[in-house]
């Protein structure tokens, strides 16, 4: 009799939960860390990560986990531009005016489709709470551009993430060391910005609320996506993007985490992130909206490798934590800035109690750009086709992660220069690293142009450029960690995918669909080239 009892209840809540997946909509919460390496988070890094992630390790136990995921850029701006967007950053235009660090100006207009405009469009209760490096327009005292003199802190942001789409915001207009260090709420600057602060790492002293503490911004910003939730009381289905600062320098822990690593400060600012995972999900327990909750985990780009133990940016020092066996960028060539996989290749953990099997892992390629497709499908929100023309849903790999990925390819940039991806194949659409290596990649791009050009034997022409020895392709399922650099060897291939680049460019889109138009009247291939190629060009 108990048996029949047990087994009764046992089809009931597994009746219940599908009742809940097929019939209510899903909360969607989206937690976006900042310079978070794949390999600083446990489930990825394995034994080569020294940093505990327990909470994130078991939302992957819970959930599933991608290993083939990575981001548009290997720098913030654009790729939360293209998450926010669902189209390639390189397609948007010239930001508008704006001063520096955290006082630049919107990304793109107020008429852009955004994640919040969808949501809003199909019901959903939208929040933002983090960092927002998107752009604002501050009102100023002038009636001038925003700068670091002229910004009236007693009026309201005219632009900011209510212009886009979110019910309820709270945010940092930069990064954690990108003045003004001071928050805004739904337009609205917080407290008083009458001091004048900077902090570790590169120092940058500016504009901040008088009792601004960069060790009390991460708590703050999970504490506020703890409060959006907790206020979602009258069962409609919200959208929460929570953007933190960690482990971004200055690397700022709260004080709670401080010498709580073996790792050290680097390593306890990482687990501070991992934490806010974990407040994440009591919320949701808290307010009985657990299962029926998808729970995106992921972060904007590779690690920095002028981050680490030392407060003070300090270029490569990242190679210290490598020789106490913690490597962020875990088995990848690379940091932040490069167009290697360290800087570009990414965890995205997904977690739905009532729908995603427990345990799973999937190899599909999958860009942070397809983010909007997938909500929308999983929302039941319609996208026209116009909307996220770069974005593929993986909606289906949610329900059965042994399906196949949708996505063939995927469109990827440096600071600059560009990084085409066909399955297996990767082509750097330029010699080195694609970046100045100032803080650390190797090998800088301008040693690494010049070494080419060289091997050329004679002044390249404009066609020549991609071309070996001036671009780099790699077999990732043969070379992971992008030591073979193939393209002398394999001609065709190269022109095809540049050729799938071109195609791209062209048609306004990626995804199937009528063309569309960039917002740039004209995008180069070949990507911030040095000042010495440009000159020897025919």
């Amino acid at each position: 009799m108990r048996s029949c009892v047990l087994h009764l209840l046992l089809l009931w809540f597994v009746g219940s939960v599908s009742a809940v997946a097929e019939n209510v909509r899903p909360n969607i919460v989206f937690i976006l860390a900042d310079d978070l390496g794949v390999g600083d988070v446990k489930c990825y890094g394995g034994e080569r990560c020294q940093i505990n992630t327990p909470n994130i390790d078991a939302l992957a136990r819970g959930g599933l986990r991608f290993t083939d995921a990575h981001v548009s850029a290997s720098v913030c701006g654009p790729t939360r531009a293209a998450i926010m967007t669902g189209r390639y950053p390189w397609r948007l235009g010239k930001a508008h005016p704006g001063g520096a660090w955290g006082f630049v100006g919107p990304r793109y207009d107020t008429s852009t489709f955004t994640l919040g405009k969808m949501f809003q469009g199909t019901g959903y209760r939208t929040g933002y709470v983090g960092k927002w490096h998107l752009g604002t327009e501050m009102t100023t005292k002038d009636g001038e551009v925003q700068n670091e003199t002229n910004v009236d802190y007693t009026k309201p942001l005219k632009i900011g993430p209510p212009q886009y789409g979110f019910d309820d915001s709270f945010i940092l207009p930069g990064s954690l060391d990108m003045y003004p260090y001071a928050f805004a709420r739904n337009n609205v600057w917080q407290g008083e910005v009458t001091a004048q602060k900077g902090w570790s790492a590169f120092n940058r002293v500016g504009p901040a609320e008088k009792d601004f503490q960069d060790h009390e911004v991460l708590e703050t910003f999970y504490r506020e996506g703890e409060s959006f939730i907790d206020r979602q009381q009258d069962g409609e289905p919200f959208f929460l993007y929570l953007a933190l600062t960690g482990p971004h320098t200055p690397t700022s822990p709260g004080r709670a985490f401080q010498g709580t690593s073996k790792l050290g400060v680097y390593g306890d600012f990482v687990m501070e992130v991992d934490h806010a995972v974990e407040r994440v999900i009591s919320a949701l327990k808290r307010n009985g909206c657990y299962e029926n909750t998808l729970v995106l985990f992921s972060s904007d780009h590779g690690a920095a490798s002028y981050a680490g133990n030392i407060l003070k940016a300090t270029p490569g020092q990242i190679r210290l934590l490598e020789k106490q066996g913690h490597f962020s960028s875990g088995p990848h060539r690379g940091y932040k800035f490069s167009v290697y996989e360290g800087g570009l290749r990414v965890p995205l953990v997904a977690h739905w109690p009532a729908v995603i099997q427990a345990g799973g892992e999937s190899g599909a390629l999958i860009g942070l750009n397809d983010l909007m497709a997938t909500f929308a499908e999983v929302a039941e929100a319609k996208l026209d086709a116009k909307n996220a023309p770069d974005s593929i849903s993986f909606a289906r790999l949610l329900r059965n992660c042994k399906r196949d990925g949708v996505r063939r390819n995927l469109i990827m940039q440096s600071i600059g220069p560009f990084v085409v991806r066909d399955d297996e194949w990767k082509l750097c659409l330029c010699p080195g690293s694609g970046t100045h290596g100032r803080y650390g990649n190797v090998p800088p791009s301008e040693k690494a142009w010049r070494k080419a050009v060289k091997r050329f034997g004679a002044a390249p022409m404009w066609n020549d450029l991609s071309n070996a020895p001036f671009v780099q392709l790699f077999n990732l399922s043969a070379d992971l960690h992008e030591d073979h650099n193939l393209a002398a060897d394999h001609p065709q291939r190269v022109a095809a995918m540049v050729a799938l680049l071109r195609k791209q460019i062209q048609d306004g889109r990626s995804t199937t669909g009528p063309a569309l138009t960039n917002d740039r009247d004209r995008i180069n291939i070949n990507q911030r080239l040095p000042e010495f190629v440009r000159r020897q060009l025919k």
